[in-house]
């Protein structure tokens, strides 16, 4: 593909380099080669960009010149990403229904539908259009799932669960799993809390491998438009997370926990449940959420404080020994 189609497609602009550049493919700035294109969206690689071997750059309208051919855009990530599409365009699966999926009589499933193999749909659910099922997908009785649902193999979708529009479930999601409620009883044992609410995930939502979305005993576990969830996460019964939140890797939802809007939980972040995180917040890796954190905070540590003070608290801890000891002498002497 040529780089003066590339930066038409992408709405940037070429400088220092030819048009008729033949691109083959893309990369990292530091992997890319001959014929590869490549970006700079973080400056701790702007240094990189002026000894890459890459035909050409995709950077910020601001950043300096550099001996390679650049395209200039306002976001050189989010073009980065389109440009990767052209590349690699979306896996088209054609529609038809395998010879060995099980669909019960009362399903009903919309135009263009993909079903694989081994694939089973139970009775009373309701599939829209352009639905792509991978091989052994299971819908329990009565789901409701919106129009483009992907769902990758071993993906489950439990019993009265609502899915909206393109909805993307990744391999080995659970959505609708019992939540985790047990009573105990006189003699010490748990006794099971029925758990027959359900969980409805917007439109545009996205989660990845191996991640569990509980269903409650009352309400419902309710995943907002736009959210991305990340691979291994678990979001508790009764859980609410808002619009366009990212929940990174092993992060952990207790129940009723309420997660606003634009909020980035980073990887191993855990919440307890009944409380609330703001509205835009940033809680970085591995912090535990014991209070509820107001709108726009960033948040480390466990339990968690502002990051500021966080920062503090790990430059002394080092040197707490030395502490110690300076104390234990001015104690004794």
């Amino acid at each position: 593909m040529k780089l003066g189609q590339i930066a038409s497609a992408l709405g940037a602009r070429l400088e220092n380099g030819s048009a008729e550049t033949e691109i083959s493919g893309l990369n990292g700035i530091e992997q890319a080669g001959p014929g590869e294109l490549t970006f700079v969206s973080n400056p701790k690689y702007a240094a990189a960009a002026k000894s890459t071997r890459a035909a050409a750059v995709i950077v910020s309208e601001d950043f300096p010149a550099i001996p390679t051919a650049v395209l200039r855009a306002k976001d050189p990530y989010l073009s980065f990403a389109h440009a990767l599409e052209m590349f690699h365009p979306k896996r088209k699966y054609p529609a038809g229904i395998h010879k060995t999926a099980v669909i019960h009589s009362t399903a009903k499933i919309g135009n263009n539908a993909h079903i694989g193999p081994y694939v089973v749909i139970h009775e009373d659910v309701e599939i829209g259009n352009d639905a792509v099922l991978l091989a052994h997908v299971v819908i329990y009785p009565d789901a409701k799932i919106g129009n483009g649902f992907m769902a990758h193999s071993h993906a489950v979708v439990r019993e009265t669960c609502w899915i909206g529009n393109n909805v993307i479930l990744q391999n080995g999601v659970v959505v609708g799993a019992d939540g985790f409620g047990f009573a105990k009883t006189a003699d010490g044992k748990w006794y099971k809390i029925p758990q027959p609410a359900r969980v409805v995930i917007e439109d545009d939502v996205e989660v990845q491998a191996n991640s569990c979305i509980d269903r409650a005993s009352v309400g419902e576990t309710r995943i907002r438009r736009g959210v991305k969830i990340d691979n291994l996460v678990q979001v508790g019964h009764g859980s609410n997370v808002g619009e366009d939140a990212l929940l990174c890797s092993q992060v952990g939802l207790a129940g009723s926990t309420e997660i606003g809007n634009r909020v980035i939980l980073t990887g191993q972040v855990g919440v307890v449940g009944h409380v609330k995180v703001g509205d835009g917040a940033i809680v970085t890796p591995q912090s535990g959420i014991a209070n509820s954190i107001p709108a726009g905070a960033l948040v480390s540590g466990a339990p968690a404080v502002d990051h500021k003070l966080w920062l503090k608290y790990s430059a002394i801890l080092p040197r707490l020994p030395e502490i110690a000891r300076a104390v234990r002498k001015k104690e004794q002497g």
